[in-house]
């Protein structure tokens, strides 16, 4: 009689514990995806267009589909590189209309041409412009991300993209290349035991 009663007592147990597990997998239930999610906090969030989408969030979406890692300019090759990383693909060439998308370029106002129409302040997605209606605009050069939004929509084009110069601030080392080892070569590494 208790081997009866323990094999109730852990039968009801189990359904009292599924009916649990069962709840609190429809109720928290993880909204969206979580690789969509892991893919977006490696852009840059400058919700620049350049991709071909409007914002980072649907790039990511295409890129959790199956499009293509190397479309974002701002993010440069350190994101195509991270992004292939932590999706096991090849890194692929940045693609970008611009050949110079690659350098750390940054938009550059013509202060003494500019009229303060804020069109540009507005146009900025990362809020890397700075000034007032009918007063003279700069660029924070620390927050520029060089995404090309605010050239459109300046009405007497007094605004630049040029090169960042090179300083201790911004100065990054290159990574090596991985050398290029051929079949012949592996077969050479490879030891057999003896």
């Amino acid at each position: 009689m208790t081997i009866l009663t323990a094999v109730i007592a852990l039968l009801i147990l189990a359904i009292i514990f599924g009916a649990l597990l069962g709840y609190a997998a429809i109720r928290f239930k993880p909204e969206g995806n979580p690789l969509v999610e892991s893919i977006d906090n490696l852009l840059p969030q400058t919700q620049c267009g350049q991709c071909g989408y409007p914002g980072c969030r649907p790039y990511a979406d295409a890129i959790a589909g199956g499009d293509a890692i190397n479309k974002c300019p701002p993010g440069g090759m350190a994101t195509v590189e991270a992004l292939a990383d932590l999706l096991d693909l090849p890194v692929l060439e940045l693609d970008a209309e611009d050949p110079d998308a690659e350098q750390n370029r940054i938009a550059v106002i013509r202060e003494d041409e500019c009229i303060g129409c804020t069109k540009c302040i507005q146009a900025c997605p990362v809020d890397a412009i700075l000034g007032a209606a009918k007063l003279m605009h700069t660029v924070i050069e620390k927050e520029c991300t060089g995404c090309d939004l605010c050239l459109e929509p300046c009405p007497v084009d007094c605004i630049d993209m040029v090169s960042q110069s090179v300083t201790i601030t911004n100065w990054r080392w290159q990574s090596p290349e991985a050398p290029k080892i051929i079949a012949t070569d592996r077969a050479e590494t490879t030891h057999e035991p003896r």
